[in-house]
């Protein structure tokens, strides 16, 4: 068996609030904690979970934008985390971002060729006639026309912008694209295009993708496998049609059942959740989640529960929602598409 393209090793990311200007260090930002997952080439993993849950830093961690406060990230069995910048720079080449506002994540001041040349550039010098000719393949590749190289971001719509941090994503040849909330700014018929074009290009290229996103229906579009993540932890890693069909942590329920339905008078599954996500400066003691849950039992307000692995691919942390547990569940999948 073919060992993992990323492996992820108990990452954790911690910040200290400063009280003032003066005054000592404040109190302690769990943003992430001891968050362990895989990624096999080829593969889409999707990151769900309500604002503020600790995605977009998971990512930033996943690319050593911060630094994390422990843990490991392992890419073909190399811990970048633990990497000096001159030996990370040569890894930067496998790893690439696709970020969530496609207005304020390219330079106004550069022609979209400029855009998605400007990285390989930092690896190796081009004349002019191999910028033009990699720009036109790489904007072509993502379903524009070479000839609008020469534009610039502020004359182009928001898909195409989105297209163009695609096309820079891919000019290094990455075996790992990270898409941080990548369509949420677009358009329902955007947002497919861009969908499509990410598929597309997983077919022909390999590559693998890491989507963070919130909108349930796009992960169960896009996703092989999805991470539930709540306050800064997973707490349920499955395959998507499983956990769609049958989720087994009640934050996943919760999340699948808020999900809007094609038909209002159909009845949820599950009633909305209560009160509000905890601060992770002083998270609850035991589980997270427990505060909210509807089926909390003592242990849970005591004790952590681990990601435990469950014989059909999936782990859960959850101290009610045991394996030898039979869950019955309505066809959620279908409620959401």
């Amino acid at each position: 068996m073919s060992s993992p393209l990323l492996k992820v090793e108990n990452l954790t990311k911690h910040y200290m609030l400063r009280q003032g200007f003066l005054t000592k260090d404040g109190p302690l930002v769990r943003a992430v904690e001891d968050v362990s997952f895989s990624v096999d080439a080829g593969e889409t993993l999707c990151i769900v979970g309500e604002s503020g849950c600790g995605k977009s830093t998971l990512a930033r961690l996943l690319m050593r934008i911060v630094e994390p406060t422990r843990g490991r990230v392992l890419v073909d069995g190399t811990d970048i985390a633990g990497l000096d910048a001159r030996a990370l720079r040569a890894w930067r080449r496998r790893m690439q971002m696709v970020f969530q506002d496609p207005y304020s994540s390219l330079n106004p001041r550069l022609t979209a060729a400029q855009i998605i040349t400007e990285p390989l550039e930092n690896f190796e010098r081009l004349s002019r006639k191999q910028r033009d000719a990699l720009a036109a393949d790489l904007l072509h590749k993502v379903g524009m026309r070479p000839e609008m190289m020469h534009r610039f971001p502020s004359e182009l719509s928001g898909g195409q912008r989105q297209r163009l941090g695609i096309a820079r994503a891919l000019a290094l040849e990455p075996s790992l694209i990270i898409a941080d909330e990548s369509v949420s700014a677009l358009d329902v018929s955007v947002q497919a295009q861009i969908l499509n074009l990410l598929l597309q290009l997983q077919q022909q290229m390999g590559i693998a993708f890491i989507f963070i996103s919130h909108d349930l229906s796009v992960v169960d579009y896009i996703g092989h496998r999805v991470a539930v993540m709540y306050l800064g932890r997973i707490v349920e890693l499955a395959p998507c049609e499983a956990l769609f069909a049958k989720p087994i942590h009640p934050y996943t329920e919760a999340l699948i059942a808020a999900a809007p339905v094609p038909d209002p008078t159909r009845p949820r599954s599950m009633p909305p959740l209560d009160g509000e996500v905890p601060s992770p400066i002083s998270p609850p003691r035991g589980c997270a989640f427990h505060p909210r849950c509807p089926f909390a039992i003592e242990r849970c307000r005591i004790e952590m529960p681990s990601l435990v692995p469950m014989t059909d691919g999936r782990s859960v942390a959850c101290h009610v929602r045991s394996p030898a547990q039979d869950i019955p569940r309505k066809g959620l999948l279908n409620e959401i598409r």
